[in-house]
């Protein structure tokens, strides 16, 4: 899955890491990473692994909240943290598609 167009930017690269976390969703703790850009929060992810979601959706990633520019309800689900984080990073260029 592409997520964002491959683009020679002349802006700074953007340091994005993760940091690993349980997430208490719907009355059980999950496996969550918090995305920081510049040591600064911008979303929490969550892997969707209880038996209420479709078999084809576990073991993905969902955006359970996302601040600033990744503040939506339209981000997709995400095979792995680093997918999550590629989208994040388009997102705040502004080139998320």
């Amino acid at each position: 899955m592409t997520l964002c167009p491959n683009r020679k930017a002349k802006a700074m690269p953007l340091d994005i890491s993760f940091q690993p976390m349980r997430v208490l969703i719907d009355g059980h703790d999950g496996e969550g990473r918090l995305d920081l850009v510049d040591h600064q929060l911008v979303a929490v992810i969550v892997r969707v692994d209880g038996q209420s979601h479709e078999p084809e959706h576990r073991g993905r990633w969902h955006l359970e909240a996302g601040f600033g520019k990744c503040d939506t309800r339209n981000a997709p689900l995400f095979t792995t943290p680093d997918e999550a984080g590629a989208w994040v990073k388009c997102t705040l260029m502004g080139e998320a598609q």
